[in-house]
């Protein structure tokens, strides 16, 4: 048994409404997939978080070494992968498309062997998880407080039983929105805040004080990811839970991250920090330290059943009778990649999402939205594929 193609694809998509969060704006959804083809005709289908176009060129990079194996044997590629990539990018992009592939191999083995890829990591210890709305991201306009209001009402209303928000525009704003957000989602729903990275320590510690007083689920970035002290120091000072790891790769960053004590909730990203393959790893590094894990997700519906196939197998970190919730992230900002590419069982209901036991990651890809949206170079630029060209 062989992988005979691997075909990476930019996808690309411009918003309607172009919408923002402490570090930059977002007008328009790119992102880089994986289809990888083994020679019994069985397709898996994977991708990178990060910029598209750079992981597309790693996913190129990587190809020769992988093309020949058996997809069966994912540690073994893995291995193949980061030895060739070790010497140069121990973290980063081309960790990203490593991560590509590999989750590609997990969907790929897992309709070869007719078997939900959750299963093959060991089996599934929960049929649900409980989806986070991530959103209540800023947009232009002078009433952004209201349209704060209304979002996060909105998300109540659908039924969801936590929600995440954006702060970082400064510390009287984002106890002014926390207020509000409180205030329309109720005292029962779970609430993170997530600043990206905005602010310094003394910052940090002035936000989280303010705003223990509204119940904060976690306090998710706070810092930025260099300064593992600086974490530490913000959890002995407030009763807020810290979570952060986004930025981390492999399980030899998130080592780092644990070592120092720098959070109370590890968030590697499965489709940045080495697939699969690594995040089991990081899974069981985060409970030799008894730290909770809820992966960041970021995507398409590739990424989202990934993470969901992850987050079934992870043990609970203590065992007890009543076992504890288990977050997916669950993004609802704008995103047509996301809604069109994939379809799936595994869908938001009462507010919980239940387990698929279909073979691979669980989902169909909807090849009509892969030519709509893909990418390819010409004379130097970025321009829409059209139907040939992908044949």
């Amino acid at each position: 048994m062989k992988i005979t193609s691997i075909e990476s694809f930019v996808l690309s998509d411009k918003l309607k409404q172009s919408f923002y969060f402490s570090q930059w704006e977002y007008s328009e959804r790119r992102i880089c997939i994986v289809k990888v083809t083994s020679d019994t005709g069985h397709v898996g289908w994977g991708e990178g978080y990060g910029p598209a176009t750079v992981i597309k060129a790693g996913i190129e990079h990587l190809t020769p070494f992988v093309l020949g194996q058996n997809p069966l044997e994912t540690e073994t590629i893995w291995s193949i992968m980061y030895r060739r990539t070790l010497d140069f990018s121990r973290s980063g992009v081309m960790v990203s498309a490593m991560s590509a592939i590999d989750v590609a191999l997990w969907d790929l083995k897992g309709k070869i062997l007719g078997q939900p890829v959750h299963l093959l990591l060991g089996g599934k210890k929960r049929d649900t998880i409980i989806p986070y709305a991530t959103g209540l991201y800023f947009t232009d306009g002078c009433k952004l407080s209201e349209m704060l209001f209304k979002e996060a009402k909105l998300y109540v209303e659908m039924g969801y039983k936590a929600v995440k928000m954006k702060v970082g525009l400064g510390i009287e704003q984002d106890i002014e929105h926390v207020r509000i957000i409180r205030q329309a989602i109720g005292p029962d729903i779970k609430l993170m805040m997530d600043a990206n990275h905005a602010y310094n320590l003394r910052e940090a510690i002035q936000l989280a004080n303010a705003v223990e007083q509204y119940d904060i689920y976690w306090f998710e970035e706070p810092i930025s990811p260099e300064y593992y002290s600086q974490y530490a120091e913000l959890r002995s000072k407030t009763s807020i839970p810290v979570a952060g790891g986004e930025c981390e790769y492999l399980r030899f960053g998130f080592q780092n991250l644990l070592n120092s004590k720098s959070v109370d909730i590890v968030q590697p990203d499965i489709c940045a920090s080495g697939g699969l393959t690594e995040a089991k790893r990081i899974g069981v590094l985060a409970s030799v330290y008894g730290v909770e894990i809820v992966p960041h997700t970021w995507g398409t519906g590739i990424a989202i059943a990934a993470a969901t196939h992850f987050i079934s197998n992870l043990d609970a970190i203590p065992g007890r009778l009543k076992a504890p919730n288990f977050y997916l992230e669950y993004d609802r900002t704008e995103n047509a990649l996301r809604e069109e590419l994939t379809t799936t069982d595994m869908v938001v209901k009462n507010g919980e999402i239940k387990i698929s036991d279909a073979p691979g990651l669980g989902f169909e890809l909807n090849e009509e939205a892969l030519l709509k949206y893909t990418m390819k170079a010409e004379n130097g630029q970025l321009v829409k594929s059209s139907s040939n060209d992908l044949k």
